[in-house]
């Protein structure tokens, strides 16, 4: 199977120059152990906490079981034993205090970040550096280098020289076949096959463990009717009554999806400018092809002429962006804004006291892109405000106006 670079490499050799701990999250499948795994040297030794023999060694004797693999050590799925937590610690620190260099002793992985995160935020504070793996962006695909996004008009007239043009039909292809690694390196898997089988690993690996799930059935309807919401509010009343589960219930759900790294909550922007401004945060599924799978789309010529064509196209580009973030090791500042008058920006991206607006449709060259722009008007006395983007299918990065770009998705 062909290794595909992944852009957050540079990051995490970095961090590990610099952290006696470097952990790599995201769900399941997205490629963390095999790129640890890839860029580990012949020194750091590979154990995984599927293996019952190592698991039970972890649990019952987690001194035994530092002496036994030392370090360097990459621990794959490390959330099935947080036993170890204390003696990293111990470990890590024991070395500061004799002077030894102690940075990049342990490399974990884990796609429970919910299960995770609390134990390691308390014990190994500022010891570990934290970073979080989504599928395959466009341009890991396509084998560019890495280059820090930026929406600067004049970033992203270079950027067209060196990008691959797409068609309509090109993008929703990649749209449907979605991100995860395996699909996208075998192609002669069957895309839908793949899908039916993480969906039942997800759920009786992951979901069963969890005492907040009881009904896996509910649980896989829940997963259909979030897919089928992509790009939407996020509203727990509508998917409790849908469901038939308690609002509480549904917002645990939801937590449980988003630590597992199967969707991004993207939240409205609030300043005291405005007091009219919603503030039901916004959906998005981070695999476009898992989310087309769970909607039954049977292929991506009936997705991109179907009723959810615009959804799925937006949630591709929020996703792409957030990718871009990811991988530099940076929690994406992005939000959306939306007012009771039901004036909507799909994107605002705050870079200091930068603000760049952000539309998404799909058409070539769509009409009236900036009728909801005048609001932006508000936030001049709080932003830097940027000429704005309409991300869209055209093949060129144009002006609509002074300060409108109709920006090309591929420029992405």
């Amino acid at each position: 199977m062909a290794y595909i670079s992944r852009h957050m490499e540079k990051e995490i050799m970095k961090a590990s120059s610099l952290y006696p701990v470097v952990m790599v999250t995201g769900q399941r499948q997205v490629g963390k152990s095999t790129m640890l795994y890839h860029l580990s040297d012949k020194t750091r030794r590979y154990v995984t906490m599927d293996d019952v023999n190592v698991r039970r060694l972890a649990e019952t004797d987690p001194e035994l079981f530092f002496d036994t693999y030392g370090s360097p050590l990459l621990i794959d799925e490390f959330q099935r034993a947080p036993s170890l937590l204390l003696e990293i610690k111990r470990r890590v620190d024991m070395k500061a205090l004799k002077g030894e260099n102690n940075a990049g002793m342990y490399w974990l992985t884990g796609s429970q970040k919910f299960v995770m995160m609390k134990e390691i935020a308390d014990s190994l504070a500022g010891r570990v550096a934290v970073f979080e793996l989504a599928g395959f962006s466009t341009e890991e695909l396509d084998g560019m280098p890495a280059e820090p996004f930026s929406p600067e008009i004049e970033v992203l007239r270079q950027r067209h020289q060196r990008r691959k043009q797409r068609d309509v039909h090109q993008v929703f292809s990649r749209i449907y076949e979605g991100s995860m690694p395996k699909p996208n390196v075998l192609p002669e898997l069957d895309v839908k096959r793949y899908y039916m089988d993480y969906i039942n690993t997800y759920i009786e690996r992951d979901i069963k463990a969890l005492s907040q799930v009881g009904k896996l059935n509910e649980f896989y309807d829940f997963m259909v009717f979030m897919a089928a919401r992509t790009g939407q509010e996020l509203k727990y009343a509508d998917i409790a009554k849908s469901i038939g589960v308690s609002a509480p219930t549904a917002k645990e759900w939801v937590t449980i999806l988003e630590r597992s790294g199967i969707i991004f909550i993207l939240h409205p922007y609030f300043s005291n400018i405005s007091k009219r401004l919603v503030k039901t945060p916004k959906m998005y599924f981070m695999d476009t092809g898992l989310a087309a799978y769970l909607c039954r789309w049977p292929d991506a010529a009936t997705l991109e002429y179907g009723a959810m064509d615009g959804a799925f196209f937006e949630t591709y580009v929020v996703t792409e962006i957030i990718k871009h973030y990811y991988n530099e090791g940076i929690r994406p500042p992005i939000y959306y804004y939306r007012d009771m008058d039901k004036k909507e920006i799909d994107l605002l991206i705050v870079d200091g006291h930068k603000l760049y607006p952000i539309e998404i449709k799909k058409g070539k060259s769509p009409a009236n892109p900036d009728r909801n722009f005048d609001v932006l008007e508000k936030f001049k006395g709080e932003f830097d405000v940027q000429p704005a983007l309409v991300v869209c299918m055209a093949d060129e990065l144009v002006p609509y106006k002074r300060d409108v770009w109709y920006c090309p998705v591929n420029l992405i």
